[in-house]
């Protein structure tokens, strides 16, 4: 089993390194990339560590693999981890959860860097500090778990699922074996990193806590789906075959849950999947919101079951995970007039040939300001140009940190040029400019389409545009103290900022 551990591990690393020079970068990762180019102490959608970690990267190269490195590398080496953390429970089995981690498919196909990635990892070193200390009660790997979570945090806001695991499994120690003291030590140490991001938050109209607790759930509702689907990725994410067999032997599992360790890495990938499923009737869990908890799941799995239950595993996931690389080989085979009929067939062309779409805009330079309708397409120019494409019109409540770096103010009386994949409606442009002109061009046979809107009236723009996505975004909750808003303050600078 060592030797096909290390052989998945340099097949799997080929491919992805393979992938990542192959794929072009989706609108998510350029839009993640822009807050490298621009660091901060945070950013309207998350807080801030992948903004940091790409302004790292970007010091060293804009290639796409170069960027897309640390989630490359990361499932080798949580699988390294996992494989050294494993090893007193028995040499074979550690090779073997380890090889059924490295072999789940998301690890093999997954090159997308995104807020997950450093959430990953944080959520990992924490969770292994804390089992850790589980052992001997030290304060001092209570005070690394608490900084990892807190590191975890500024990476994104699922790592507080990760910290409602640790409270619920010292709730269900026996009385006398509590680590409230422990507990304590992380809550001192994880307190610092949340007063960091409240502050940033105060000074950014709350943007944080808008974005992921108001704004972005204007499609929640009751669904009999979306439940049906989040049981689909949970199956996916996760073995089948392991959780079939934990299930099967749920009886003898009770009496091996006794051991601290085994109930703890239980906890933090069953707790934080169980709040999912709770949200899941009424809204839709994305795939990668279980990606920072399912290293947990494969360390419980080879502290409860045996190498020979663990290597069905490895044989399902190993066969499946072939049938994705078989089909992203052959689907990189394919011409891209193969994808024609489709309608997402001009996002395609965009991605594809980006760098084509962009010379066609090489004549506007110098007499236009660069824009496009909505936040993808304009980071993706953005990246790939390596000229800033702001945002005109209302976009949609993802990826307002346009909001914070452009200033329509400023843009009064300039000539804008809006880049869009369909038709653009007059109406939506002629009460901002004096004059406009609509042009149309074909790229390997998809349309795309320019506006050239001439004298932008900013006025005119804040009163139809901003002052409606005021109201709509940035409404803030009357309980919350604020400091400063950029947004209201820019554009609204006499009148108070609207509450809810």
């Amino acid at each position: 089993m060592r030797a096909a551990f290390y052989l998945a591990l340099l097949l799997t690393l080929a491919f992805k390194f393979w992938l990542a020079s192959a794929l072009p970068m989706t609108g998510d990762e350029a839009y993640f990339i822009y807050w490298g180019v621009y660091p901060d102490y945070g950013y309207y959608d998350h807080p801030p560590m992948i903004g940091w970690m790409l302004a790292l990267l970007l010091q060293l190269s804009r290639a796409q693999w170069m960027l897309r490195l640390p989630v490359i590398v990361l499932p080798a080496l949580l699988a390294l981890a996992m494989l050294q953390y494993l090893r007193p429970v028995g040499e074979n089995k550690a090779y073997v959860a380890a090889l059924a981690f490295l072999l789940l498919p998301v690890n093999v196909w997954n090159v997308l860097i995104t807020t997950d990635t450093p959430l990953v990892l944080f959520s990992f070193l924490s969770a292994l500090s804390f089992a850790a200390a589980l052992r001997c009660e030290s304060q001092a790997l209570y005070a690394a778990c608490g900084a990892f979570l807190g590191l975890a945090f500024l990476s994104k806001y699922f790592a507080v699922l990760l910290g409602l695991a640790y409270l619920g499994f010292v709730l269900t120690q026996a009385p006398g074996r509590r680590s409230w003291r422990g507990l304590a030590v992380i809550v001192a140490v994880l307190l610092p990193f949340a007063a960091f991001n409240a502050w940033w938050n105060t000074n950014h109209c709350w943007a944080n806590l808008m974005f992921n607790v108001y704004n972005r759930h204007g499609d929640a509702g009751w669904s009999l789906r979306t439940p049906l689907l989040y049981a689909l990725s949970v199956l996916y994410m996760l073995s089948p075959v392991a959780l079939y067999q934990m299930w099967r032997g749920r009886a003898a599992l009770t009496a091996q849950l006794a051991e601290p360790r085994a109930r703890f890495f239980m906890f933090a990938w069953a707790a934080p999947l169980a709040v999912f499923a709770l949200l899941a009737p009424v809204k839709q869990i994305g795939l990668h919101w279980l990606l920072s908890f399912v290293p947990f799941f494969f360390i419980a799995a080879a502290l409860l079951l045996s190498a020979a239950q663990l290597r069905k595993s490895v044989v399902y996931l190993g066969v499946f995970s072939a049938i994705h690389v078989a089909v992203f080989a052959a689907v990189s085979l394919l011409p891209m007039e193969t994808w024609k009929s489709s309608r997402h067939y001009d996002g395609i062309v965009f991605h594809v040939k980006t760098a084509e779409l962009l010379q066609r805009l090489e004549p506007y330079a110098g007499v236009y300001e660069f824009s496009a309708d909505g936040f993808s397409p304009a980071v993706t120019a953005s990246y790939a140009s390596g000229k800033y494409f702001f945002v005109f019109g209302t976009a949609s409540s993802h990826g307002r940190q346009d909001d914070i770096l452009t200033d329509f103010s400023k843009l009064a009386g300039k000539n804008i040029l809006v880049l869009r994949k369909n038709p653009p409606d007059p109406d939506d442009y002629a009460p901002y400019f004096s004059r406009l002109e609509y042009r149309q061009f074909e790229l390997h046979g998809a349309s795309f389409y320019l506006v050239l809107g001439q004298v932008f009236d900013y006025p005119a723009y804040r009163e139809r545009v901003l002052r409606p996505l005021r109201d709509r975004y940035y409404r803030i909750p009357s309980y919350l103290p604020l400091r400063h808003c950029y947004f209201c303050e820019r554009y609204f600078p006499d009148e108070p900022v609207p509450t809810r």
